[in-house]
């Protein structure tokens, strides 16, 4: 099923994955990774439970097997401020409630491969990340020697910001991933030149209010020796206006 050489020229199509996809779905899954994943991973899929995810199919196939999956893509949905790319992401005050899309699993059946099936699937996540007002980006771990998958994503733009040693433990033995993120909804790096622009203003005005706030002890020290007299009346409403500019 899984193998099925695929026709000279698929008529490929995408469609949410429903619940009777579910057996094909594993299958497919235990084809392609080496990580076995729990059926309640696979129900939760099907059945949208906190996980949205789309399917490629071949039109083109027998009537029997023209809605069967040739590849899927899985994510989910959560909080900027709870997830491992916080440090990435530039917060916005005005945005608090950030959230950021996390692909899970990406795959496509051997023989349908290099028609730009993941690619058309990737966009499927960014184009529905780009949909929630509230999403600043897209992220994912690849596996260090996946070299294809590693390929596509810098194809497609993504960044890779993280090398995260020792992060998957198969059969016995570690391997390192690498984070990759693609920003959307003006989301930013820190990093990004806009970012250390705006990084540079805040430490130039935390500088100027800090030198402002030396001299006006200065002043005060001053103002505190002088004898009272009448002019004294007269200074004081200066000096309130010059800590209303500062601020």
């Amino acid at each position: 099923m899984v193998k099925r050489k695929a026709p000279h020229r698929p008529i490929i199509s995408y469609r949410p994955i429903r619940p009777s996809d579910l057996e094909v779905l594993e299958k497919i899954h235990g084809d392609l990774f080496p990580i076995r994943y729990e059926s309640e991973f696979f129900h939760n899929a099907v059945y949208g439970r906190d996980i949205v995810c789309w399917g490629a199919v071949d039109r083109s196939r027998p009537d029997a097997q023209s809605n069967e999956l040739i590849g899927f893509v899985t994510a989910r949905i959560v909080s900027a401020k709870e997830s491992e790319v916080e440090d990435f992401i530039s917060s916005d005050s005005s945005k608090p409630d950030q959230t950021l899309i996390y692909i899970l699993t990406l795959g496509v059946i051997e023989s349908y491969r290099n028609l730009g099936i993941a690619s058309s699937l990737i966009h499927k996540v960014i184009n529905y990340a780009s949909s929630i007002p509230t999403c600043c980006a897209v992220y994912l771990h690849v596996i260090s020697y996946n070299n294809a998958a590693i390929h596509l994503y810098q194809k497609m733009s993504f960044q890779c910001v993280r090398r995260l040693y020792n992060f998957y433990f198969i059969n016995g033995q570690h391997y390192d991933s690498y984070m990759f993120i693609y920003y959307v909804n003006g989301g930013r790096s820190p990093c990004s030149p806009l970012g250390l622009v705006t990084l540079l203003v805040t430490y130039v005005k935390r500088g100027f209010n800090l030198m402002v706030s030396k001299l006006w002890k200065n002043e005060d020290k001053k103002i505190s020796k002088w004898p009272t007299s009448k002019e004294s009346g007269y200074l004081l409403p200066v000096v309130q206006n010059k800590r209303e500019l500062t601020a």
